[in-house]
């Protein structure tokens, strides 16, 4: 089988989680691991795994345009995003991502967990709190950048090989 796992990472999340599918498979198995932006369309695999972080609730514009380009393969996606706090929140990003998947590909479900976000974010969110003291869903969201902090963590990790054990047992 020869596998090319293709993502896009900005804070490292995304890259963590294509490094530890990698380490699921033997170096002559992967065929290509890395950046949307520097895919070579000419490279072919059996199966595809395709990652991003979330930009605005969706999967970067990157990895948008490979996946609408890859057709008649086995495609796997995979994630990360700053909130955590609801698995309906992860089914709505996995439909989102799946949606810019050519019809022709055998979708092999998705992995997304949480994923820690950049220093500025909580700055943000301390400042508008000062403008904002009564907003309490400004408190929700530091709250939840502080839960984020520690994510990707070792059982996301665990969930993410599993997860890679049974895409490779459905093809």
């Amino acid at each position: 089988m020869k596998v090319a796992i293709i993502y896009e990472s900005i804070t490292g999340n995304t890259k963590l989680l294509a490094d530890t599918i990698e380490k699921r498979f033997t170096k002559d198995e992967i065929v290509y691991c890395g950046d949307a932006r520097k895919f070579d369309f000419n490279i072919d695999a059996d199966l595809y795994f395709i990652g991003s972080w979330t930009n605005r609730g969706d999967m970067t514009l990157n990895v948008k345009n490979v996946l609408r380009r890859i057709t008649n393969k086995n495609i796997a996606l995979f994630g990360t995003c700053g909130y955590g706090g609801s698995i309906d929140y992860f089914k709505t990003l996995e439909s989102r991502f799946k949606s810019s998947m050519d019809e022709t590909n055998k979708y092999l479900g998705c992995f997304i967990c949480q994923g820690k976000m950049p220093l500025s974010v909580k700055n943000r969110y301390i400042d508008m709190i000062k403008d904002n003291p009564l907003d309490k869903n400004l408190e929700v969201s530091l709250k939840n950048y502080e839960e984020a902090v520690i994510h990707p963590d070792m059982n996301d990790l665990e969930n993410l090989k599993k997860f890679v054990s049974d895409v490779k047992n459905n093809i």
